[in-house]
């Protein structure tokens, strides 16, 4: 058997990894020519580190990433409305980890090198189109010269993010993703450690928000790379993202500069982190409506070209990783390869369809906006405001539904 998988991200990695440890051939096609260090940090929550543990790469997450053991969840005003720990210290049996998405794509690129045949992974070569018969599939690749690669195999995955070609074959009318009406900013920048150096901030609810936490540790004991995002409502939710939108602008203070003074973060200057930061970007933050089929003959979708989702919650890079997982375990089955590719559909869509709409919602940063709306001012008494048991439901309740909610996770 051989995948051929489009898209060299953390989705198409980690699944030609776990394909390979399941003695499955596989190659993966990148349409980049070279993978540049791009991205600003993400976290990766207990039941994806899981997944890597099992791929014996929690040693190389521990050089370059940082464990995440406390996380709030707080007004504009800097008044917690929700905090727990997480990872080991919360009981789970693997980390959380808060880490720099470039830095955790160059693993995977060395386990992929390192593991995998030589030649697994091809860069410049950006998916066309694909042919299939009832004994396998043939995929057009086309590089920058012009020049076309046809590669056969016995499935692929599409795995080539929200703007996927591989979709666009089988949903040609779909259009553009779909506009929040938020902006997102984004950077990061080498900074004083603050609080115990292993806390995750979330100020604000959906509407005007500031993430900050760190992700790897600094060029001195004293400081780590502090990611941070901001973001705030230009407009109500609509169709298509704004024309001028380039998917990864470079943004100065200036776009910024008045938003910061909507929140209080009493531990550090944000704002001088903020206005030291020497290169962040803007994203109006988008989606895709949900589909109701993945999987057509020996090709199927995964990650964000299956299921393009909002930040909140943290949960996009997870369930890609997830979504490769249960694909690995499907085609490691045996049998005909089009029922395992419906089998992997069949639990995976109609989850990740329910996220999606979570986090249209705020997922569990929902709970500050529940807050806000009760109480726009500074509060004597969260409790008064929204009672614990509401709080617990919303963040739980959202743990559950992403699949990290740690009863699930150690039944499994």
């Amino acid at each position: 058997m051989k995948i051929v998988i489009a898209g060299a991200g953390i989705g198409g990695l980690t699944t030609a990894l776990l394909l390979h440890e399941r003695g499955i051939e596989c190659e993966i096609y990148e349409k980049v020519p070279e993978l540049l260090q791009i991205g600003v940090g993400l976290a990766l929550l207990p039941h994806a580190v899981r997944v890597y543990d099992r791929l014996r790469l929690l040693p190389e997450l521990d050089k370059i990433g940082m464990r995440t053991e406390m996380s709030y969840f707080r007004t504009r005003h800097g008044q917690n409305v929700w905090e727990e720990r997480r990872g080991i210290p919360a009981g789970y049996d693997v980390p959380q980890y808060a880490i720099h998405r470039a830095h955790l794509q160059q693993v995977l690129v060395d386990a992929v090198n390192s593991r995998l045949p030589d030649g697994s992974l091809h860069l410049d070569a950006s998916f066309e189109k694909v042919s299939q018969t009832d004994s396998g599939i043939t995929a057009l690749f086309r590089r920058s010269d012009n020049s076309t690669v046809t590669v056969e195999g016995d499935a692929l995955i599409g795995a080539d993010g929200i703007h996927s070609a591989v979709r666009h074959q089988f949903h040609p009318d779909e259009g553009a993703p779909r506009w929040s009406g938020l902006m997102l900013w984004r950077g990061a920048v080498e900074w004083p450690s603050f609080m115990d150096g292993k806390s995750y901030i979330n100020s604000g609810g959906t509407d005007c928000k500031f993430v900050l936490y760190p992700i790897s540790a600094g060029k001195t004991p004293e400081t780590q790379l502090m990611n941070w995002a901001t973001v705030i409502r230009k407009a109500e939710p609509s169709g298509a993202p704004p024309a001028r939108e380039e998917w990864n602008r470079q943004a100065g203070l200036a776009d910024i500069q008045k938003l910061l003074k909507a929140f209080t973060i009493p531990e550090l200057d944000f704002e001088a982190m903020v206005a030291a930061t020497p290169i962040f970007w803007e994203f109006p933050m988008c989606d895709r409506d949900t589909l109701q089929k993945w999987s057509f003959g020996r090709t199927t979708l995964l990650g964000d070209a299956a299921h393009s989702m909002y930040p909140f919650g943290a949960n996009g890079a997870a369930q890609s990783i997830l979504d490769g997982q249960k694909l690995a375990d499907e085609l490691a089955k045996g049998g005909a390869i089009a029922d395992a590719l419906i089998r992997y559909e069949a639990d995976r869509l109609p989850k990740t369809n329910e996220i999606v709409a979570n986090n249209r919602n705020g997922g569990p940063e929902r709970v500050v906006n529940e807050v806000e709306l009760r109480s726009p001012k500074r509060f004597d008494d969260v409790e008064k405001v929204l009672s614990y048991e509401d709080r617990k439901a919303i963040v739980h309740g959202y743990a559950e539904l992403a699949g990290y909610a740690k009863e699930q996770m150690a039944r499994s």
